[in-house]
């Protein structure tokens, strides 16, 4: 049986909470002149939405994820975006079947959430969608055996959106998890001097997971870009060094 996206923003809305709602636009800075300026909450917490989210699951048509793209509501995009999650999970090959299986459906939803990345307006969103939609997208092949063009990731970090380079830096996490770092290193060197803090959180953080799986790799990478890192990108990338080499990178920043 279909679901509706009335039924789920339905639903969504009679499960909002005021002062609940009132700590989330502090949080994710929705007044005059912050990243998340005008975004609207309901006032939900995450679980509550995943619970939503696992009673539609498989059920939700493509346009009608579209209409809860379209909401001014922060947590029914949430709930879209993770549907679309949902979907690209079952269109993965199972154990002991061809990579291709599939291929057109993964190709479908990674194009539409491409067409909709936009609505993923706050870092949240960002996060919990990207790695999980464009990142499996990208690590399997298409109909034809050949593999997606990873050219789309630079594409969202050359795009004036906020949004869509988050995007781009994100989704190598997927990658990384893969053991592929060349693009996140690329893309984390496109861009280092990024002017918004959220955009040097995430360089940070990916670099600091290419580090986790092969620190050979990320010293490299210090090794020749550390001196004109960002500060923030610095420090969520050494994070889990040793002291020593921790302070090793930090000098070396300020030479």
């Amino acid at each position: 049986m279909k679901v509706k996206a009335d039924d789920i923003i339905s639903t969504l809305l009679s499960m909002g909470d005021e002062m609940q709602r009132a700590n989330l636009m502090r949080f994710f800075k929705t007044g005059k002149g912050e990243y998340g300026e005008g975004d609207q909450f309901i006032g939900i917490k995450v679980p509550d939405t995943r619970l939503v989210v696992k009673e539609a699951r498989l059920k939700v048509p493509l346009e009608e994820i579209e209409v809860l793209l379209a909401s001014e509501w922060h947590e029914v995009r949430l709930c879209g975006l993770l549907l679309l999650v949902e979907e690209m999970k079952a269109a993965l090959p199972k154990a002991r079947q061809v990579p291709t299986v599939n291929a057109e459906r993964r190709g479908e939803i990674a194009r539409f959430y491409l067409n909709h990345a936009r609505s993923a307006n706050n870092w949240d969103l960002v996060d919990m969608s990207c790695p999980k939609i464009l990142g499996p997208w990208l690590l399997y092949p298409q109909a034809d055996g050949t593999m997606p063009d990873r050219e789309v990731l630079y594409r969202l970090a050359a795009s004036p959106c906020l949004w869509e380079q988050r995007i781009a830096m994100v989704t190598c996490w997927m990658l990384i998890r893969a053991d592929q770092y060349d693009d996140c290193l690329h893309l984390a060197t496109i861009l280092m001097h990024h002017p918004h803090d959220l955009i040097h959180k995430a360089v940070g953080w990916m670099l600091r997971e290419v580090g986790k799986r092969d620190m050979t790799t990320l010293e490299g990478y210090l090794d020749d870009h550390a001196h004109e890192m960002h500060r923030t990108s610095l420090r969520y990338a050494i994070e889990k060094m040793a002291d020593e080499k921790r302070h090793y990178y930090l000098f070396k920043s300020r030479e």
